[in-house]
């Protein structure tokens, strides 16, 4: 039962580290299925982190959070499309400029406001989302296999938790079953031909980069609501870079999006556990290697994979309107 525990334990961990990546991971599909590559969904979280928590601080309510987190989010999603869908600038460094901004910004408006060193004060449990506990969970949670499982695995997990996963099956319809979702993979691949046919192929795009905003604001506020209780320096971690490996691996579909997101999750979770502890053969193994064994899984992962995957033809390449 020991084992048992343990494994519960890491896939409980899983699903919770692989929240912010799923939910970043999703935004891009929507952005990159659109023709726009989103390098700033690193700096789009790391806003939306500090918006939430900063607005759930001063207004003492988590939902106005979260609110503001979105809001902040899309600001910034605005601010690409405004750089690279009207005036046709380079996505990539459009992108880089918005991590940028949003790295200093941050650490600057936190120290100004709170005088914490770029932190905001810590939450109180009205100001960020809690654990929503499901009925009979406790009443289960001794029931040999099924107990732990439906006590730690699906109940448990705050309100975001669950509204990233719905995301999934959600942007699948959307994506492949709605008018807006067959323009949007149709103006990544060929935007000449929706043009022609009379829909507005910078209308779509910032369409697809409010969604992107969204999502991100989601995985911010995520972050500093949910996890960590507070804005820190820098407290996305890379997880936007992460997102995007997650979404060439998963060769931009929501349901394999999902699936590589939660590996992600697992190798993170797994060198967390495995931080200190001694492996057969090798002995203990420094904190440093475990710290650095998601990143280096995602470099070996998209070497594997990356000339496999073909991202939509019309993505980075702004679209100028033939006359």
């Amino acid at each position: 039962m020991d084992l048992f525990n343990a494994i519960i334990q890491i896939l409980d961990s899983t699903i919770r580290l692989s929240v912010p990546l799923l939910l970043a991971c999703l935004a891009g599909l929507y952005s990159e299925r659109a023709g726009v590559f989103d390098i700033g969904l690193e700096g789009k979280m790391l806003v939306g982190a500090f918006a939430g928590a900063a607005a759930a601080s001063v207004f003492h309510s988590a939902l106005i959070g979260l609110g503001m987190a979105i809001l902040i989010s899309v600001a910034f999603a605005m601010i690409h499309g405004f750089a690279s869908i009207t005036h046709r600038g380079n996505q990539i460094v459009s992108g880089v400029a918005i991590n940028f901004i949003a790295a200093g910004s941050t650490i600057m408006l936190g120290q100004a406001w709170f005088q914490q060193g770029g932190r905001t004060p810590a939450l109180a449990p009205g100001e960020r989302f809690e654990a929503i506990t499901w009925p009979g969970a406790d009443a289960l949670r001794e029931v040999p296999i099924l107990g732990p499982i439906y006590a730690e695995l699906i109940s448990g997990h705050s309100i975001l938790v669950y509204i990233a996963f719905l995301m999934v099956p959600f942007t699948w319809w959307v994506l492949f079953r709605t008018r807006f979702g067959l323009r949007l993979r149709a103006v990544g691949e060929n935007p000449a031909a929706v043009d022609t046919a009379g829909i507005s192929v910078a209308w779509l795009r910032y369409r697809a980069l409010i969604c992107t905003g969204v999502l991100t604001g989601i995985a911010g506020a995520y972050l500093s609501m949910v996890q960590n209780g507070g804005f820190v320096k820098d407290m996305t971690a890379g997880k936007g870079y992460i997102a995007l490996a997650a979404l060439i691996f998963a060769k931009w579909k929501p349901v394999n999006a999902m699936f590589a997101c939660l590996l992600f999750g697992f190798l993170d979770a797994l060198s967390i556990r495995l931080q200190g502890t001694p492996l057969p053969v090798i002995g203990k193994v420094p904190v440093q290697f475990m710290q650095a064994l998601p990143y280096v899984l995602t470099v070996i992962l998209l070497a594997g994979f990356i000339g496999k995957a073909i991202p939509p033809r019309a993505g980075g390449v702004p679209y100028v309107k033939e006359r």
